[in-house]
């Protein structure tokens, strides 16, 4: 432990020391985060929703609190991973705390944590939810990073939770099929609170386990639900409705189950957070959030999609297909290398004509050219021509190849990981315009 006068003085600091101290940087418990926060005596008198899922989790998290913000209330957000800066993890008012306000935060749960190591999540998360527990807040949101059952965030008691779609991901911790990854994702419901679980077909062992702890299971398609046309959509609860919604800011296939989970948390909690429908309308049609089938206009447009699972990049797929014809679909490709890339790139390798495979800061990632190799496998059946496959040394370096290469009328599509939407996001919102054009 770092005396006063060697302890970090900065949040960079704080991250470097958290990032050290554990041999391991997964090591699945609660007890030392709960031991922790209990010296603390981190608390919260304010209603704590906690999000759980494969995919869905950040647009749902990002819904309930715009929505809640159009009401009037002062919501706090933990959500994970950043695109670009730690800073981006916590929120307090639709805004990214400085980095400033955590160090304090960082210094208080290294002063408490004793001989207790942590790895840097637990050491992270703890920090940001202090900063929380003693904000003047109305609402709490906290988005689990994986699982459920040993996730920090579960360390703390939530009010409502809500589980989104599950799907095949970490199955190396969670188990390999999606009834073990869905029991421990529902390990963050609570007896006798609100538990909404937004995916259509739920794996059985998620309402198993709501029905044995006695949780107030909302369940869509029985207890919520949503429809509609193109121009509009209607949500139904529990004896309420909202009617001639416009549809969320956050394109794609899945935002109306994830704007139908959003809305069904805060109906749980009416009885302490009350919201009008025009709240709902305004939260939904102003939501914002990086990443999530972000269409960036310009020439070629530029498509962003922190999609990294089979799931998740099947959705984009469908959502690429639905945006109308573009001559050419240029990928920028950059992935962990535990996920399931050939089960990904099958979703996807039909729709993309030429490929940039890059490297990403991560020492889980593949490289450039282990991705380029499978890429290639793919792609082999590819109907026309085949896909053109190059490598590049990192994100930013991949996004400017294929815009030099790329027609006005083009698109090009960066997935993958969060590093990959983050990499070419670290100078700013890139605006393409094609070389011939400038």
């Amino acid at each position: 432990m770092p005396s006063p006068d060697t302890a970090p003085a900065t949040l960079a600091g704080w991250l470097a020391h958290g990032a050290a101290m554990h041999p391991r940087t997964m090591d699945l418990s609660l007890e030392r985060t709960v031991e922790v926060a209990r010296r603390l005596g981190i608390a919260f008198t304010v209603p704590v929703i906690t999000v759980a899922g494969t995919n869905g989790k950040g647009s749902t998290c990002a819904m309930i609190e715009s929505i809640a913000r159009q009401a009037g209330y002062r919501v706090g957000l933990y959500q994970k991973p950043e695109l670009v800066r730690f800073e981006e993890r916590c929120r307090v008012g639709g805004a990214a705390v400085s980095a400033d306000e955590l160090v304090p935060h960082f210094a208080a749960v290294e002063a408490a944590r004793g001989a207790l190591t942590l790895t840097l999540f637990e050491f992270s998360t703890l920090a940001i939810v202090r900063l929380l527990s003693r904000a003047a807040l109305d609402l709490v949101i906290l988005e689990v990073g994986l699982g459920g059952r040993y996730d920090s965030v579960n360390a703390f008691d939530c009010d409502c939770a809500v589980i989104t779609s599950i799907a095949l991901d970490h199955t190396e911790w969670l188990g390999n099929d999606r009834e073990a990854i869905g029991l421990e994702k529902a390990q963050v419901m609570r007896p006798g609170k609100p538990a909404i679980v937004s995916d259509p077909l739920p794996p059985a062992s998620v309402v198993a386990h709501g029905q044995a702890i006695g949780a107030d299971l909302w369940l869509v398609g029985r207890d919520f639900g949503h429809s509609g046309d193109h121009q509009q959509w209607s949500w139904s609860g529990r004896g309420r409705g909202y009617h001639g919604l416009a549809y969320p800011a956050l394109r794609g296939a899945n935002q109306l189950l994830n704007a139908a989970g959003a809305i069904a948390a805060l109906e749980a909690l009416r009885e302490r957070l009350p919201i009008s429908a025009q709240a709902v309308r305004a939260g939904l049609a102003r939501v914002d959030l990086p990443g999530r089938f972000q269409i960036v206009p310009g020439q070629p447009v530029l498509v962003l999609d922190v999609a990294h699972n089979p799931q998740a990049v099947a959705t984009l797929a469908l959502n690429l297909d639905a945006m109308g014809h573009y001559p050419r679909t240029h990928a920028v490709f950059g992935a962990m290398r535990d996920k399931d890339i050939p089960g990904l790139l099958e979703r996807i390798a039909p729709l993309v004509d030429a490929w940039h495979c890059c490297t990403l800061p991560s020492a889980r990632a593949a490289t450039g050219d282990e991705l380029a190799a499978q890429v290639r496998r793919a792609s082999a059946g590819r109907a026309g021509r085949p896909a053109e496959v190059h490598v590049h040394a990192g994100p930013a370096e991949a996004l400017r190849a294929a815009a030099g290469t790329a027609a006005p009328a083009d698109r090009i599509v960066v997935f993958g990981s969060f590093l990959t939407v983050g990499g070419v996001l670290k100078q700013g919102l890139p605006r393409l315009t094609a070389a011939h054009l400038a």
